[in-house]
């Protein structure tokens, strides 16, 4: 298993003030997902979960769980553009 680098960066929100958090990898990304996820259980929130889980496993490439990733964020309204 490995961490499974992302190309960019995803800038995510997370907590009570929106604290910015920069998730360079699948590892990164997991552990925002189980833990301090806003709209944790929704169709985009489990795909990328387990986008996130195949890319660490090298069943993917990272970029394709960084869109997974990416869409669940922008979902949850969590996403920094």
């Amino acid at each position: 298993m490995y961490e499974a680098w992302f190309s960019r960066p995803v800038p995510v929100a997370t907590g009570i003030f929106g604290e910015i958090n920069n998730l360079s990898n699948a590892n990164q990304a997991i552990d925002v997902l189980t833990k301090q996820w806003r709209h944790a259980r929704s169709p985009k929130h489990l795909a990328a979960l387990r986008a996130c889980r195949q890319a660490m496993n090298g069943g993917i490439a990272a970029d394709v769980a960084r869109e997974a990733l990416v869409d669940a964020a922008r979902e949850a309204h969590m996403l920094v553009e």
